[in-house]
């Protein structure tokens, strides 16, 4: 196998052989590929997609790159739940447990931030020592004792995704439909789950922003799950405005508790509710989405599910009661005009969010607990001149300005009515 051979072939349109593919992510696994040459092949992919043959292959050297779990030993229904992208996106945190609770095991492997969207991970380590770093053989039995868990990909699951992962975010190749599929699924399979909802985001904010585009990387996703013996169910949610009122790092996760605490606002409980609604029918555990939201309403309504959050956080060595993460500045932005908000560029307020410290433009870049922001309207609400639209905070003044600036320009108002609807059928 001659690198540069496969890389040419790729961009004549030609499929590699699994072989080949085999041997190329090996060699970067092992560091006899660069960062350079890889990245060539991403590129390639990027721009010449492909087959579902390469695509199955793909998933599968990921997955047997390294260890899988295994739950044999549980009766109960083994699933999760992953969201493709999304600003303001914080369902995995109000799911896992509210699902636990449920009786249903959920060993979710979550993300850090990539491109303009925030990360699982990173809105969690900044509760006070919470620990997502956990090795296989004791990650699945904090699972099995809690029901639930959420650790980050280790060097043991999936390794070659991990390290191809982390160079398609700065290598502009994250909106592949290939790259996403086969990163999603090989960790998803690696879970040894059983079933799997996928929350598939489509709009401004998404990375794939229309629905004929989203369609294909989903039907795509079902396929591999289905091929790999997982039930797959697919959900498509609208982001073209931020999901909830909140947006950024710590601040999701007070609103995450405030869902589970039965205060959350409706569109983050309308998403989470219809998204678990799926796993509880394809556990048995309910017929269809009124019965399960009866079921999950009252989790909350009795305190269960956030009862199950503290557990969670407290298996992993978080301390909520230590948290303390207050921004040092804050900056609000008012409407130039009076009339009706028409859309949100919803990417670019992510991008907004990464330059106050929610996300990353280089692997090595440190981010800010306290960064965020507010919503106060949302679109099709009626503004006036003056009328306060978004609050951004963080602790450093220059990136606050320049994620203010980008937010800022990122909101459209009007005259026209518009009516924005959660979900595509």
């Amino acid at each position: 196998m001659i690198p540069n051979d496969i890389i040419t072939g790729k961009n004549n349109g030609k499929s590699i052989p699994p072989d080949d593919l085999q041997a190329f992510i090996s060699g970067y696994v092992n560091g006899s590929i660069d960062d350079a040459t890889m990245t060539d092949l991403l590129k390639a992919i990027f721009y010449h997609g492909m087959t579902h043959e390469e695509i199955y292959a793909l998933v599968n050297i990921m997955l047997h790159s390294g260890k899988q779990m295994n739950f044999d030993d549980i009766d109960e229904y083994v699933c999760d739940k992953h969201s493709i992208g999304g600003v303001g996106d914080k369902t995995s945190l109000v799911i896992a447990p509210l699902l636990a609770s449920a009786g249903l095991y959920l060993p979710m492997m979550a993300g850090r931030s990539l491109g303009h969207t925030g990360g699982t991970l990173d809105k969690l380590e900044t509760i006070p020592g919470f620990n997502a770093d956990i090795p296989i053989i004791e990650f699945q039995q904090l699972v099995k004792s809690n029901g639930c868990g959420i650790m980050a990909q280790t060097s043991e699951i999936c390794p070659a995704d991990g390290k191809i992962y982390a160079l398609r975010d700065v290598t502009g190749t994250v909106a592949s439909v290939p790259l996403i599929v086969g990163s999603i699924m090989s960790k998803k399979i690696a879970e040894g789950i059983q079933g799997l909802v996928l929350d598939i985001k489509v709009g401004s904010g998404a990375f794939l922003p229309t629905l004929e585009k989203a369609a294909e990387l989903a039907e795509m996703l079902k396929n591999v799950g289905e091929y790999f013996d997982v039930t797959t169910d697919l959900i498509y949610t609208n982001m073209d405005q931020p999901l909830g009122k909140f947006s950024g790092m710590w601040c999701e996760v007070q609103e995450s508790i405030e869902c589970l605490q039965g205060k959350g606002p409706e569109d983050t409980m309308a998403v989470c509710l219809k998204l678990a609604s799926k796993l509880m029918i394809q556990s048995g555990k309910a017929k269809d989405e009124f019965d399960s939201n009866a079921i999950l309403n009252e989790l909350i309504e009795d305190g269960s599910a956030y009862e199950k959050f503290e557990e969670i956080v407290t298996a992993q060595g978080g301390d909520l009661s230590a948290a303390d993460n207050k921004p040092v500045y804050t900056m609000d932005i008012f409407a130039e005009r009076s009339g009706i908000i028409q859309s949100m560029d919803t990417t670019q307020i992510g991008w907004g969010l990464v330059d106050m410290g929610c996300g990353r433009k280089h692997k090595d870049d440190i981010l800010d607990s306290t960064a965020g922001l507010e919503c106060h309207r949302k679109i099709g609400d009626e503004v006036q001149a003056g009328e306060k639209l978004f609050t951004c905070f963080c602790n450093n003044k220059d990136k606050l300005k320049s994620g203010k600036e980008k937010i800022a320009n990122a909101i459209s108002v009007g005259a026209e009515p518009v009516e924005l609807s959660l979900f595509y059928n």
